[in-house]
């Protein structure tokens, strides 16, 4: 934890960010004492084309880490203790800590299970320093029995960065004043934002460290990287002006999406249009949970862990129906895929909100509904609502599917996760 005296006082906005530290294993040592202080990791299998959701930090000394190929974590981690997890204690426990926040200030930010920024500037909502504010939420969330590192700045890119600084049990202070300081020396890809590709390009320019990003003219920035180059710019001097609102509206989701990883590589047109109807359905049900209704359709592919490729296509109208944009999907596919070729990974996405609330139908109304050609084709949203029903009243394995059976077997272990679904 950074010593700052709490005699300093703090003028002006206090943003910081709070990251839960190595949150669904930490949520296993929780609930299982035995597995404290040992390598844990949640995650599908090695032998089913699993991946790694969360390592805690007994399996990261070993080199494990987020998103990496189980079969590569079992190799590299071979005494570690596996679990599928357990998402729905993990929703549980996020919000008991988001409460903890929220006690503390009305303005939180949930952008992830395990991440929310929230604003603590003095006179807002406290005249408390927000030192003292952070070090007692982190004492409370201790409470719990899991830990949490917390980046206190003046806007959200330094409270991002200053969250990541030291982990676990981290509290990093960065004082008003001292922005432009802290973020100088530090590698441009720690900032939010900035991808492999925007870090290469960077890099071709002699950018490598955020102090060097700082100082570039802006007009040059945005003739290179559009609109984003002068923002970098003025994010990378410490000079965002940043506001923490409530992140609760429909309208602020992006897109939705699932995807499905199978054991067997999927080679025929029959099996890989039955995928995309099975991933369909499930993005279906999200959208409904979520009312939500999107214009485009994207179809994504993996062949291998380096080759991924996707085709988007939009839509006449919004919709949340997996049997209009499941159809476009399909039709995608042979702009991906030459038949013969094997596919490990099928997913779908729906974006392009208008945050209309979809109309819900009864279980037999029959009526058409425009298709992404604009022609008719019969409504068999209101089948989908009924089975969202049925299941949410008594369970999803109350109702299957053929589509579901056929790879019930196939799919791999990873239990979805989602980290923006809380």
């Amino acid at each position: 934890m950074e010593d700052v005296s709490l005699d300093i006082p703090w003028e002006g906005r206090a943003i910081a960010l709070l990251d839960l530290d190595a949150f669904f294993a930490s949520v296993e040592q929780l609930d299982h004492p035995e597995w404290r202080g040992k390598p844990v990791i949640v995650g599908g299998s090695a032998e089913r084309r699993g991946v790694v959701s969360t390592a805690s930090y007994e399996a990261r000394v070993y080199g494990v880490h987020s998103a990496m190929p189980s079969w590569q974590a079992k190799r590299l981690c071979p005494q570690a203790i596996w679990t599928h997890g357990h998402y729905k204690r993990y929703q549980e426990l996020s919000h008991q800590v988001m409460q903890i926040v929220g006690q503390e200030t009305p303005l939180v930010e949930q952008v992830s299970i395990d991440e929310a920024f929230f604003d603590v500037s003095p006179g807002r909502f406290s005249r408390e320093n927000p030192i003292d504010i952070c070090r007692r939420i982190q004492a409370r969330v201790a409470d719990l029995g899991i830990t949490c590192s917390i980046g206190l700045g003046t806007n959200k890119t330094v409270a991002k960065i200053a969250s990541e600084r030291q982990k676990p049990r981290g509290l990093t202070v960065v004082l008003p004043g001292t922005e432009a300081s802290f973020l100088a020396p530090l590698p441009v890809r720690a900032m939010s934002g900035i991808g492999k590709a925007t870090e290469s390009r960077l890099q071709e320019l002699g950018i490598r460290t955020l102090g060097q990003l700082a100082k570039q003219d802006e007009k040059r920035m945005q003739a290179i990287f559009g609109v984003s180059g002068p923002r970098m710019v003025m994010r990378a001097a410490g000079r965002e002006d940043s506001a923490v609102s409530a992140m609760d509206a429909p309208d602020e989701i992006k897109s939705v999406s699932n995807e499905r990883t199978f054991a067997h590589d999927l080679t025929t047109c029959e099996e890989l249009e039955a995928a995309i109807d099975h991933v369909s359905a499930l993005v279906g049900t999200r959208l409904r949970k979520k009312s939500l209704a999107g214009t485009q359709v994207t179809l994504k592919l993996k062949f291998d862990i380096m080759h991924t490729h996707t085709a988007q296509r939009q839509l006449a109208s919004p919709t949340d129906d997996e049997h209009v944009f499941g159809a476009v999907a399909r039709e995608l596919l042979g702009s991906l895929w030459v038949e013969g070729t094997g596919v490990r990974l099928v997913g779908v996405a729906i974006s392009g909100f208008d945050g209309a609330h979809p109309q819900q139908l009864g279980l037999f109304e029959q009526e058409d509904t425009a298709d992404a050609k604009g022609g008719r084709t019969r409504d068999l949203r209101a089948l989908s609502v009924a089975t969202d029903n049925i299941r949410k009243r008594f369970g999803n394995e109350a109702l299957s599917y053929g589509r579901e059976l056929r790879f019930r077997d196939n799919e791999s272990d990873t239990a979805p996760m989602d980290k923006r679904d809380y």
